[in-house]
């Protein structure tokens, strides 16, 4: 019987007690790591068991362990020695294939680009079949680059199993969240891996280029050779020499078609040219300092320039392919500089030296004009015709002035005749049965030579009455409208027709002061004219004229007595 070496009992059943002051309740390792594997432990004691006996174990289980080991050394060896295990997290521990590929991102509502091509690096890890995407950074890309996918197992497109090693190759499309990704391309070690595995790796692929990022990126430079003229030369030997020709602007395709006199002024320093208008006194121009800046004048464009549309004076150097230069300045040839006809006919004297040494094949004699285009200043202008719009002395002016100005009137015709009126009766001459029986007053101001024509009330006519004609100057009929024929006193007799822009006005009376006026003017005025108002009037040559006529001497034709002599009757 077993004796509780602790407490002095026997080893039976009630016969044990509880230790109370354990407070550890764990359940034994049988494992112990070593070197990183797990080897098995011997048990160690526990409660209730004898020491004695568990040291016994453990010995025997060791030499257990010895024995073994010494006959497997010492059997002869009948098979392949064991490949010793090593696990997968040690074998493949930081041992990633690396895979290079691009997708294609669309770009809405952009005008510039429609898509874009943005390179991957993928990353596959052996250890765990994990796979990563990286985005390469690129400076001030404007798009959020960098991890795209963290590390993490991919599944296929129909969720299934995850992406393996052995689905990935060169030239082949993975799509990963939607995403299509191109692999082109992979390092040394992935190819050497996968061929290691029995897997034929594909020839690797170029990678698209972006059109975006080829936009942005700056134009390669196109290097030009230096040229064998030496400027700083020109610059020291031709300083303050300028060539000065004496030339005539055709200026006939214009509306005042003049022949004007200028100087052009070619600078041997740089190749520059001026032109300067020649000013002469009174000649009504404004003096401009010059009319053509000094700059190089371009000779010939480039054919691939010459479509584009572009200003005159916006011409680049780059589209230039000769400029004019001394020797295409010959005297007595016409020259065609920026849109202007410019005929060269003299040079000064410099000039001829220089050309004598230099050029000696260019003729610098001196070219006789005619008389005509000498005379610049005497052309005679063309009037434009009158449109029609307000008066013509005041259209006249916009082609006088270029700031238009009031037409000059007769100050002393207008005070020595103001308030002075000749008033005639008159009847409308027309075909229409419903003008018969009206009446109107024609008044003619002698300060300014207007008409207006006023129409006398009738009752029971139907036709409003009132002023008929403003204020305003009549020209004769049969006249052009350039160089109008206007009434005059000398015209307005009685029984004749008026002709008031296609309105027919007979005159059948008039007051004794139309007849006073024009007999103190008898010397410009018609006899005719005289005649048919004494007549009408009753008055005799010799007798006076007296003071306007009444009611009782017109009749019934409807004239209004003035309140005084001279003035405008009132509606």
């Amino acid at each position: 019987m077993s004796i509780n070496a602790r407490h002095g009992l026997p080893f039976l059943p009630g016969n044990s007690f509880r230790d109370m002051t354990k407070s550890a309740f764990h359940r034994t390792q049988t494992l112990a790591y070593n070197n990183g594997f797990a080897l098995p432990r011997p048990p160690t004691h526990g409660i209730g068991q004898d020491p004695l006996k568990s040291e016994e174990l453990a010995y025997n289980y060791t030499n257990e362990l010895s024995s073994e080991t010494l006959a497997l050394l010492t059997e002869p060896s009948s098979r392949a020695p064991v490949v010793p295990f090593i696990p997968a997290h040690v074998a493949l521990d930081k041992k990633v294939l690396r895979f290079h590929g691009y997708f294609q991102q669309r770009v809405l509502h952009s005008p510039d680009e429609e898509y874009r091509v943005r390179p991957v690096v993928l990353f596959y890890y052996l250890e765990d079949d994990s796979m990563c995407v990286m985005e390469p950074l690129v400076e001030n890309s404007g798009l959020p680059q960098g991890k795209l996918i963290k590390r993490q197992q991919l599944p296929r497109k129909d969720r299934s199993v995850p992406y393996h090693w052995k689905d990935l190759n060169l030239a082949l499309d993975l799509e990963v969240y939607g995403v299509l990704y191109r692999i082109t391309n992979c390092d040394s070690f992935t190819r050497e891996f996968l061929e290691s595995e029995g897997i034929l790796v594909n020839d690797p692929e170029p990678m698209p280029v972006d059109p975006y990022t080829s936009h942005r990126a700056p134009p390669q430079r196109s290097y030009v050779s230096p040229s064998n003229f030496d400027h700083q030369k020109q610059f020291l030997t031709m300083d303050r020499k300028v060539l000065r020709f004496f030339a005539l602007w055709d200026d006939k395709d214009t509306i005042y078609k003049e022949t004007r006199p200028v100087n052009i002024q070619y600078y041997l320093v740089d190749d520059t040219v001026e032109i300067r208008e020649v000013h002469q006194a009174n000649s009504g121009r404004d003096p401009f300092p010059v009319l053509m800046r000094r700059q190089r004048l371009p000779k010939t464009i480039r054919e691939d320039s010459e479509p584009f549309p572009r200003c005159v004076l916006e011409v680049s150097p780059q589209e230039v392919q000769e400029y004019y230069s001394p020797r295409d300045f010959r005297v007595g040839e016409t020259m065609r500089l920026m849109g202007r006809t410019l005929r060269l006919y003299d040079c000064d004297s410099f000039t001829r030296s220089y050309f004598q040494s230099n050029h000696p094949e260019v003729e610098t004699k001196r070219v006789e004009l005619p008389r005509a285009e000498e005379v610049a200043w005497d052309t005679e202008r063309e009037v434009p015709p009158y449109n029609g719009f307000g008066s013509l002395e005041d259209s006249l002016q916009n082609c006088l002035h270029l700031i238009p100005q009031p037409p000059k009137k007769d100050l002393i015709k207008m005070l020595e005749n103001d308030h002075k009126v000749l008033r005639y009766i008159a009847r409308l001459d027309s075909n229409n049965p419903h003008d018969e029986g009206r009446h109107f007053i024609l008044s003619y101001f002698l300060a300014s030579n207007m008409i207006s024509i006023f129409e006398k009330p009738t009752r029971n006519s139907g036709i409003m009455a009132g002023k008929f004609l403003e204020k305003t100057r009549v020209p004769k009929p049969g006249f052009e409208a350039d160089k109008p024929l206007f009434y005059s006193p000398a015209d307005l007799a009685i029984g004749a027709t008026v002709v008031v822009f296609g309105h027919r006005f007979v005159l059948t009376d008039a007051d004794h002061y139309v007849l006073k006026y024009l007999e103190s003017e008898a010397d410009q005025i018609p006899s005719q004219t005289l005649e048919s108002l004494r007549n009408r009037l009753g008055v005799h040559p010799d007798q006076g004229t007296g003071t306007n006529p009444t009611e009782e001497q017109y009749g019934d034709q409807g004239v209004v007595e003035p309140s005084s002599q001279g003035q405008e009757p009132a509606a």
